[in-house]
Formats: C-alpha cells, sequence, structure tokens
C-alpha cells in the first residue's frame, strides 16, 4: 500500500500562530507529506469560545510557509465567502512563491453561517455560495498557468454541484471525515463526472484518536463527544492498527492520499505515534 498522508488541523478550535508552527514543524520532522489547515473564523463546537481566539488561514500559511522548507502547507478548505476571486488568487500565488511552490489550494463554498454573522461578512444562500465558489474557480483556473499553478483541491459531501466542480476544476477531489462507504460514493459521483478526462487525486479526511494504551485513547477521542455543529463523522478510535487498516480500506476505493485529523495541536506525541507506527506501513 503507498498512500500519502498528511496532517489536517482545526485551530479555530483554539490554537495560536506558535501553537501551529509547532505541529508544522514536528510534521515536517516526522515525514508527514503535507499539514493543512481549516479555514474558519469560529469553533464549531457548541458552547465553546475557541480560546484564544481565531487566525487567518492564509496570513498563517505565509509565515509558516518561510518557516518550513520540505512539507505541503494548504488550506482544507479556504471559503469561497471570505476572499473574492482575484484576492485569493492572489494570495495563493504569492504563498506559494513564499514556500517555494509547496502549497496545496482546497476551496469549498462554506457551510458555516454562524462565524460570518459575527464577522459581518455576507452569507447568501447555499445556491449562491456554490454560484461563488464556481466563480472562483473560473476566475483562478484562468489566471493561473496550469502548469505552474499550485494544486486545486475542491472538497465537500455536496451529491450534484460539489462533483460537477471538481471534475471541471480541480486536481484533486476530497470527501471529508466521513466513512469509506460514504466515501467510495462520494468517488463515483466525481469519477462519472470527469467523464473521459484523466482522473483527479482522490483523496479523504479521517478523524483519528489513536494512543499506546487505553488512558491514551481516552484522552485523545474525550473531544470527539462534544456537541459539534459538524456532520457525523467516522472517526478511528484505538491502537495504531486501526488507522493502518482505515487506510487499507480507503485506499482499496481509490484513495490516494488521506488526511488525519487530530483534535488537540499541542498533543505532539500524537502525530509522532501516527509517524512511527502508521507511516512506515503505507509504503
Amino acid at each position: 500500500m503507498s498512500t500519502r498522508v498528511s496532517l489536517f488541523a482545526e485551530p479555530h478550535r483554539g490554537a495560536t500562530y506558535d501553537d501551529q508552527l509547532r505541529m508544522v514543524k514536528a510534521a515536517e520532522r516526522c515525514g508527514f507529506e503535507g499539514w493543512l489547515r481549516a479555514d474558519h473564523y469560529q469553533t464549531t463546537d457548541v458552547g465553546s469560545r475557541g480560546e484564544p481566539g481565531p487566525t487567518d488561514a492564509w496570513v498563517t500559511l505565509a509565515g509558516l510557509a518561510r518557516e518550513t522548507s520540505r512539507i505541503r502547507l494548504g488550506t482544507l478548505v479556504s471559503c469561497a465567502t471570505f476572499r473574492p476571486a482575484g484576492a485569493l488568487a492572489m494570495l495563493a500565488a504569492q504563498v506559494d512563491r513564499m514556500s517555494g511552490g509547496r502549497i496545496d489550494l482546497g476551496i469549498g463554498a462554506g457551510w458555516y453561517e454562524r462565524e460570518h454573522l459575527a464577522y459581518g461578512i455576507p452569507f447568501p444562500p447555499r445556491g449562491a455560495r456554490f454560484d461563488m465558489l464556481e466563480h472562483q474557480l473560473a476566475t483562478i483556473t484562468r489566471i493561473w498557468p496550469a502548469s505552474t499553478r499550485p494544486p486545486i483541491i475542491v472538497g465537500g459531501r455536496g451529491p450534484r454541484r460539489t462533483p460537477e466542480l471538481a471534475a471541471r476544476y480541480a486536481d484533486e477531489f476530497n470527501m471529508p471525515f466521513a466513512s469509506v462507504k460514504q466515501t467510495a460514493d462520494a468517488f463515483a459521483r466525481v469519477e462519472e463526472a470527469r467523464g473521459a478526462l484523466p482522473p483527479l487525486v482522490l483523496s479523504a479526511g479521517i478523524v483519528v484518536a489513536v494512543g499506546r494504551d487505553a488512558a491514551q485513547i481516552r484522552r485523545r477521542s474525550a473531544p470527539l463527544h462534544a456537541p459539534s455543529a459538524l456532520p457525523p463523522e467516522d472517526p478511528v478510535v484505538g491502537p495504531p492498527g486501526l488507522l493502518v487498516q482505515r487506510i487499507g480500506e480507503l485506499a482499496a476505493v481509490g484513495a490516494t492520499r488521506v488526511y488525519v485529523r487530530l483534535s488537540d495541536p499541542a498533543d505532539l506525541d500524537h502525530l509522532e505515534l501516527i509517524a512511527e507506527e502508521v507511516l512506515p506501513q503505507l509504503t
């Protein structure tokens, strides 16, 4: 089995720039392919304030680009409502240059109304948000030469427009944090929409809480029980071997890249455990 493994972080749940930098440097040292972060301005955990507060995804990535040398960086995914298409294209291109060509640009339609209201960002109906997403994708792919632009990731669970937009504009389609069956069904929709065009990279997100013993597993899985605005997820909770098994199941349905979501960016032992016990079994 040969699967590319990146880490996925959710700093809106509470992480400073320094917290993120420590995590990225540890991920680079441990051999993960990439570190991608959510693009949110408020926590999605019900009742949590997400202390110490939000950090902007692209400001953060610009800093990380200059403080790392190998690991890929990016968004999973940038919200189409947050930035005009031209501004996002400029931001991503500049950070890509700052990183030496290590940026992945994930883009989505946006879904979390509360953070828009909190920061005075318009939140149009779903159809209009997908129109904005399509406009962004069309603009960015027109501005950037295909041979030099950062890879574009379109991700989401939408059954119709998401696979259509991924098939038309993206280099990679990502199915976030769902079951193997749901992921396989989403991959099939994208491949059908893609038709005779060359296949996309297919990737999947995995919520992970693994440990060396029962106490570590309990501690790392505790945040997964908190009420959240997110849709139901299918986490891997247990010893590292369960994560190896899940990655194998996703590879069997077409995933060549996975994003491992860890709840606590300060728990560097968690990512080191995955690097020691999981990564060597995937190549």
